[in-house]
């Protein structure tokens, strides 16, 4: 006897191929059967006449290294069919470790006193997350600015040999304990600080070890095309696959830049370079306040950063730097930049800039720098948004069939511990904005074209060979949902509403969801390399 059947269903199988009316049936959490089941016997069966049956979808790139091991439940991300995320990207994870301290520093979405942090190693830290009641699956990357502290701490400096042989070994150690991939995130301190030949010697142990390599690239804005050609570089001289995160150029970049951008891609594919990319279904970038800040205001613990953002001299020369991480700073257009994230001034979130500064009577930049100051020692986390990417450049991107959807989010809940949180403007939405503003409105792709680009293809790329696609064996990871329907409804103003038409979630062939409810069912696991 089955455990499921899921009857009369519009089933994709995750492939791009056209979908099949059928039956699915669910044994010991795997996908025992698809076909005619209409003899069969089962614990449970469910009419899903009319609805989209698909793969659970896979989140390739998120920040969910915290707030899911602070609570585990996904609710963001079940809400709208996530049935597995890939955390640990753009350099950034919650290990190697030497202390608590690193984790506060590294992890984005972190508060203090949530957890406690009982690792220091990275398979220690999943041994960790095994312990959670998870929503979703979990496969982990290590990140480079995270092992560059565990060796370097508060040094904003290049590695000496010494220090990359140390750092060459904890990512050795993190794959053997689990991770998925490594990531880098050269936009950032401290890696930007890290050379081509450096990352090369890295990237080829992930390459060694048959991992992915994922960077979020050194510039996206006037150089974009240093940054992918460093990306493609390294990647080629160390022999790993590559995944170039969110691939949108940024505010700075001239309109030509996502065309040229796959342009490289495609010729370093022709020369046997195994690239491909993913892309935010939004046009509002992210990021932390504090990477615009230049890198020797950032040296030194939060206290010292403290110190020299209240200092008028430091201030005066933070406020001249001519690269800040954002063109949109340097080109003061205050008004398109929105406060997203902060603890101290909770208030404020959904302002711009420009609002803020006139309502403080003070110059936008001065009022930045003073709401670090009041974050504290949490002014890593303080966040901001703006609309500098270019909905045409998405679409192209979007329409080259190696792009992969991605949230570049945190999985979080709008009660319990994490309800000041907020991931980005379509962390509750992501996937349902995809489906619905380009597959269903604009008909950018197929809907099962769409599909795969939230299941197989991400599934592919990080490895995993039994998930991703509806088929005998499988685990029965299993998004069901109505098309006609499937929708966002975040904004700046309200980020934390759920998604809807999402009728079912299964994950290792327990419901999640339920004709659109959430259960208290958490059947997540923890996915290993090694």
């Amino acid at each position: 006897m089955l455990d499921i059947i899921l009857t009369n269903g519009t089933v994709h199988d995750g492939t791009g191929g056209d979908p099949r009316q059928t039956d699915i049936g669910i044994e010991d959490g795997r996908i025992a059967a698809i076909g005619d089941l209409s003899t069969a016997e089962a614990r449970e069966t469910v009419d899903v006449t009319g609805l989209a049956v698909a793969p659970g979808f896979i989140d390739l790139h998120t920040h969910s290294d915290f707030t899911l091991a602070a609570d585990g439940r996904a609710q963001s991300q079940v809400h709208q069919g996530v049935t597995t995320e890939v955390i640990g990207q753009c350099g950034y994870s919650c290990a190697p470790v030497r202390d608590a301290r690193d984790v506060a520093i590294m992890a984005p979405g972190y508060a203090e006193g949530m957890i406690e942090v009982d690792w220091r190693t990275f398979g220690g830290y999943l041994d960790h997350m095994d312990r959670m009641k998870l929503g979703v699956n979990v496969a982990a990357f290590v990140g480079h600015g995270t092992i560059h502290r565990a060796v370097l701490g508060d040094a904003l400096r290049p590695a000496d040999d010494d220090e990359l042989d140390r750092m060459k070994a904890l990512l050795e150690e993190s794959i053997d304990g689990g991770a998925y991939g490594f990531s880098t995130g050269l936009e950032y301190w401290p890696g930007s600080l890290a050379t081509p030949d450096q990352l090369t010697e890295m990237v080829a142990i992930a390459a060694k070890r048959g991992v992915l390599y994922a960077t979020h690239v050194r510039n996206r804005d006037l150089f974009y095309d240093i940054g992918f050609g460093e990306a493609i570089s390294t990647a080629r001289a160390g022999g790993a696959r590559l995944q170039i995160s969110h691939i949108q150029p940024k505010h700075g970049a001239p309109a030509y830049a996502m065309e040229h951008a796959i342009s490289m891609v495609e010729e370093a594919k022709g020369h046997g370079v195994d690239v491909a990319f993913d892309v935010i279904p939004h046009d509002w970038s992210h990021t932390r306040v504090s990477a615009i800040l230049p890198q020797w205001a950032q040296e030194g613990g939060a206290e010292t950063v403290l110190a020299r953002l209240a200092d008028e001299d430091a201030r005066r020369k933070i406020k001249g730097n001519r690269r800040p991480m954002w063109r949109l700073v340097k080109d003061g257009l205050w008004h398109r930049i929105v406060l997203m994230q902060s603890s101290a001034n909770p208030a404020l979130v959904g302002l711009t800039f420009d609002e803020i500064g006139r309502r403080r009577d003070t110059d936008p930049y001065d009022a930045v720098l003073d709401m670090l100051i009041e974050e504290g020692d949490q002014l890593h986390h303080m966040m901001w948004t703006s609309q500098s990417f270019s909905e045409d450049q998405i679409r192209l991107a979007i329409s080259r069939p190696d792009c992969a959807i991605i949230s570049d989010t945190l999985a979080l809940a709008p009660e319990g511990c994490l309800k000041h949180h907020i991931g980005s403007l379509s962390g509750y939405g992501w996937a349902a904005r995809f489906l619905q503003h380009y597959v269903r409105d604009q008909g950018v792709l197929t809907l099962a074209e769409g599909i795969r680009r939230l299941t197989s293809l991400p599934a592919a790329r990080l490895g995993v060979h039994d998930r991703g696609t509806l088929e005998r064996d499988n685990w029965a990871d299993i998004t069901v949902f109505d098309a006609d329907q499937i929708a966002s409804h975040c904004d700046v103003r309200e980020p934390r509403r759920f998604a809807t038409g999402i009728a079912h979630v299964l994950v290792n062939g327990v419901f999640s969801m339920r004709d659109g409810t959430r259960t208290g069912n958490d059947a997540g696991r923890v996915l290993r390399s090694h």
